[in-house]
């Protein structure tokens, strides 16, 4: 004779559920931390800097005068600093939320 659940839902699975519902808190926590992180990348020793937030969008930029006579290295820095704040938001949000997931990879997360 088997025993049923009585209608209700076992008692590992309502554990599984409230680890679900905590995961699920602490993903929408770590999201909406990693979107307010702001990253500053550099090139050129510093002569260029560039800041990125965590939506990606670029919030300042810093230019040495001493630089500015060339043009072409002027742009390269510029491309070079961005990039390199962007890859440390990146990092950043991927540390952060894999912290949360365990190192799952949910689609459409990142």
């Amino acid at each position: 004779m088997s025993k049923g659940f009585g209608g209700g839902v076992p008692p590992n699975m309502q554990a599984l559920m409230k680890q679900a519902q905590r995961m699920q808190q602490d993903l929408v926590k770590a999201q909406a931390e990693a979107e307010s992180i702001e990253a500053t990348g550099s090139a050129g020793g510093g002569v260029v800097s560039v800041t990125i937030n965590g939506r990606n969008e670029m919030t300042a930029i810093k230019i040495d005068p001493s630089c500015v006579a060339d043009v072409e290295l002027l742009q390269d820095l510029v491309k070079a600093a961005t990039n390199d704040a962007l890859t440390k938001v990146k990092q950043f949000t991927k540390d952060k939320l894999g912290s949360v997931t365990g190192g799952m990879s949910i689609p459409g997360l990142l």
